[in-house]
């Protein structure tokens, strides 16, 4: 592995922030609020800033909206983490643009989720998309894409992207489970391999290669985050497992079935915290009043807050 992928697994080694981009409550863009929550993450030893689309709420963002909240992560990480941007479902002639854009503003790695509408792509077709930006700046994989395509198909892509296009240098499971266990298998001794959310998804993968997850607690309660990378690190299985038990299962019980499911509930904790308000752009539902007080009864509950 070369020296540069060495220090892009690296920064994406152990628990790692996403960036959830926070609103005023007229629905535009907090950016006091952003760079509030870059400054709390890197403080709370994220190595990487990861904005992506989904977390970073790219389906309610316009492209200029993308390119300026890419460009202030950029500015406020100001070389203390590496920062992965993110690009929206553009086809290949846009993705190229947004990769130089975003390497020009500092991004390190480029997060490529292709467009598929009804199986558009062919294995060729990803692999010369995937080269496209990857010769601009650094790419990050993400498995989503290849879940309505089938495990064949994907398998197939990766290895094709693996000895193909020497560009990539990472990979974002969301799939998990047989899949996610497969692809760490076939290319962790080439590429940074990072676990989606939660960290029972990250021990899931873990025996088969998975150097670091996206990580809930790191925005907010970091202690949680290094206790369960310090169980990880000293192989302490029980511990981990105990982590998980205590704080992830009953977060996610709590919040996934709540209306606004579990992005509104996060960015009510942001607002407990003190890092940026509860609101998001509509249609998404940012919770009440009354929400708020039984969100804060419960992390009082748990000793979170």
């Amino acid at each position: 592995m070369d020296a540069l992928k060495q220090e892009i697994r690296n920064s994406l080694t152990g628990p790692v922030a996403s960036i959830r981009t926070p609103f005023l409550r007229d629905g535009q863009v907090d950016y006091a609020g952003l760079r509030r929550y870059v400054d709390f993450s890197i403080q709370a030893g994220s190595p990487t800033m990861l904005l992506t689309w989904g977390d970073s709420l790219y389906t309610l963002l316009t492209d200029d909206d993308i390119a300026e909240v890419t460009r202030v992560v950029c500015e406020q990480t100001a070389g203390r983490a590496m920062v992965v941007a993110a690009e929206r479902n553009w086809g290949t002639p846009k993705l190229v643009d947004f990769a130089r854009y975003a390497k020009e503003t500092g991004a390190g790695v480029l997060m490529v989720m292709p467009p598929d509408w009804a199986g558009s792509c062919t294995t060729s077709t990803l692999v010369d998309h995937y080269a496209a930006a990857a010769a601009e700046l650094p790419v990050m994989i993400i498995t989503a894409t290849f879940v309505p395509r089938g495990e064949a198909f994907g398998l197939e892509t990766l290895k094709r992207v693996r000895d193909e296009v020497p560009g990539v240098v990472a990979i974002k499971d969301d799939w998990c489970g047989e899949f996610g266990r497969k692809m760490a298998l076939l290319v962790h001794d080439h590429w940074a391999v990072f676990s989606g959310g939660q960290k029972q998804n990250h021990l899931n993968l873990h025996p088969f290669g998975c150097d670091g997850y996206l990580s809930t607690f790191i925005t907010f309660k970091p202690e949680v985050s290094h206790d369960y990378w310090k169980a990880i690190q000293t192989d302490d299985m029980a511990k981990a497992v105990e982590i998980i038990r205590n704080f992830d299962l009953p977060l996610f019980e709590f919040i996934m079935a709540r209306q606004g499911a579990f992005d509104a509930w996060f960015h009510g904790m942001y607002e407990h915290y003190g890092l940026c308000g509860r609101w998001r752009r509509p249609p998404y539902y940012s919770l009440s009043d009354a929400e708020m007080e039984q969100l804060g009864d419960f992390l009082k509950k748990q000793r979170l807050l």
